[in-house]
């Protein structure tokens, strides 16, 4: 019997590959992308370890190329759904008392996987699926994926080593069980490592999951499905139910079994799950944790003493890496009227230089938005501002659907603050920028603040410390992840813990140790030596 107490260290994060030209990574990618292009991919469930095939097909196209079809994709039906949930809290018993140590070992040996002979085709997948340009796929089905993964063991580590001190009569300790019941995941389609990370930081602990990925990245879900039953992931650790979400949501709360819900996505979807939780408080066994991130509008504010380039680059790289589809990215900024003109001048040529076009081009910056949904909801703001008086369009505004969901690269000038553009969450390549007078500096804090209802991510750049301490203090709510001369985007597991408050979500911060705590329901023993035989105290005498 092993009864080693095993401490994991700091991992280091997985280094992201460049795709020079010439380069092995390069032509590996491409070798890729040319097999999982060749023909569709038939997509089951996945309950109980069992491949469920219901005959009920939804399709997964290339957002690049929406005449073509990837993947097609079996749906979820009510029984399926009640099937995948019993699965999960049979598979639970079993699973919650393997050694936690077991249980880190199947989630770094799927991290190994992934950033080494399965990474190109979890990247491919998530280039092709979900419209990701080879970079940025990289860093999150590759990087983060393989980040997370390995971080949340070495968080456990030192959650299950947290332990209260013990006096010589008696010895005290805390046991870390696992949440009684199933936990239904809910993953968006931007991140592929927010679908691993919503299962496998659940699991880690103990848990089971229903999981219900979105429709536009199926394809990357179900290959990291086949990558994690690769590691070893037991038979219904992981209940894999794509389907629409209505229903799957509303089979899921129903079952007195519910013990939490981890959710990424939309606002309205959070609210309806939050809220359907409330009406059946009185049927569940335990109250469910929520834990869920919901949105944002990131902020860049620039001081005076700002660097009119490195401003210029932030916005770029924050507002238009991955078509702005995510919730960190930069879509509204508050830039000083001194700086403006040099500001303008830099934004207006570096945006003026982007390529956009397919995936499988590795020179495009930008690709397609996701679906047609995405291309309608965008071009609708962006016809807004058009027709605004208060809104100018300084460059890009322009969309093209007939081949892929295409949007220019899109900068928005307004005089009002409050307009549309800079209150709501676009979700599209779209920046909204709004300059005042450089006295105001302090009045604009406060707007910036007050604007929005999100508070995920937000960046301040300036070369007085004096400015960054004011802007710290007065957007101290403002936003989860804060940043200093940097752009509001690309946090990394382990160092920037992720998530934010308002209306942005929980604030649980995936990729670090409190994310964990929250699929914990920890029990406190304390073990007597020499139990008392009177039960008389001295004070009585």
């Amino acid at each position: 019997m092993n009864n080693t107490i095993l401490t994991l260290g700091v991992p280091a994060n997985e280094p992201v590959r460049t795709f020079a030209p010439g380069s092995a990574e390069r032509e590996s990618i491409g070798r890729e992308l040319a097999a999982m292009s060749s023909e569709p991919m038939e997509i089951p469930l996945l309950i109980g370890g069992r491949e469920v095939r219901t005959g009920i097909f939804d399709e997964v196209r290339n957002p690049c190329n929406h005449a073509q079809i990837l993947a097609r994709v079996h749906q979820a039906r009510e029984c399926d759904v009640d099937a995948a949930a019993g699965a999960a809290v049979e598979a639970k018993a079993a699973w919650e008392t393997m050694s936690w140590v077991e249980r880190a070992s199947i989630t770094l040996k799927a991290a190994d996987l992934i950033a080494t002979i399965r990474r190109d085709r979890l990247v491919a997948a998530t280039m092709l699926g979900q419209g990701k340009s080879v970079y940025q796929a990289e860093i999150d089905a590759a990087c983060e994926t393989a980040d997370f993964l390995r971080y949340n063991a070495h968080f456990a580590s030192g959650i299950y080593a947290d332990q209260p001190p013990s006096g010589f009569r008696g010895l005290n300790r805390l046991e870390y069980r696992p949440l009684e019941g199933f936990v239904f995941a809910v993953s968006p389609f931007n991140f592929t490592a927010i679908g691993s990370n919503l299962n496998m930081s659940v699991a880690l602990m103990g848990n089971t999951t229903v999981w219900k990925p979105a429709s536009t990245a199926v394809l990357s879900s179900y290959v990291l499905m086949q990558i994690l039953r690769e590691a070893g992931l037991p038979d219904g650790v992981v209940n894999f139910v794509p389907g629409p979400g209505p229903l799957i949501g509303r089979t899921t709360l129903r079952r007195a079994d519910l013990a939490g819900i981890h959710f990424t996505g939309s606002n309205k979807t959070f609210n309806t799950l939050w809220r359907g939780v409330a009406e059946r408080l009185e049927q569940y066994r335990v109250y469910p944790r929520l834990v869920g991130e919901t949105g944002g509008k990131g902020f860049v504010v620039a001081h005076r003493s700002a660097d009119p380039l490195q401003v210029a680059t932030a916005l770029v790289r924050g507002a238009f890496e991955y078509q702005g589809q995510k919730c960190s990215a930069a879509s509204r900024a508050y830039l000083p009227r001194s700086l403006w003109p040099a500001i303008e001048t830099a934004l207006l040529d570096m945006v003026g230089s982007i390529r956009m076009g397919d995936t499988a081009d590795l020179h495009n910056f930008m690709n397609a938005v996701v679906d047609q949904s995405a291309f309608d909801r965008v071009m609708g703001y962006i016809e807004r501002a058009k027709s605004s008086a208060a809104a100018r369009v300084l460059t890009g505004g322009h969309g093209e659907k007939r081949h892929g969901y295409f949007i220019e690269p899109t900068v928005i000038l307004t005089t009002d603050p409050h307009f549309v553009t800079m209150e709501e969450e676009i979700f599209g390549p779209v920046l909204t920028i709004y300059v005042y007078e450089d006295r105001d500096w302090e009045s604009m804090l406060r707007l910036c603040d007050t604007t929005s209802p999100y508070a995920l991510t937000g960046a301040v750049f300036c070369r007085e410390r004096y400015a960054f301490v004011e802007a710290c203090r007065a957007l101290r709510y403002a936003a989860g992840n804060f940043y200093l001369n940097d752009k509001p985007s690309g946090a990394m597991v382990g160092l920037q813990p992720f998530g934010g408050a308002r209306a942005s979500g929980t604030n649980d911060k995936a990729g670090g140790r409190l994310n964990l705590v929250r699929w914990v329901s920890p029990r406190t023993v304390k073990e007597t030596f020499v139990p008392a035989s009177d039960y008389r105290y001295p004070f009585l005498e």
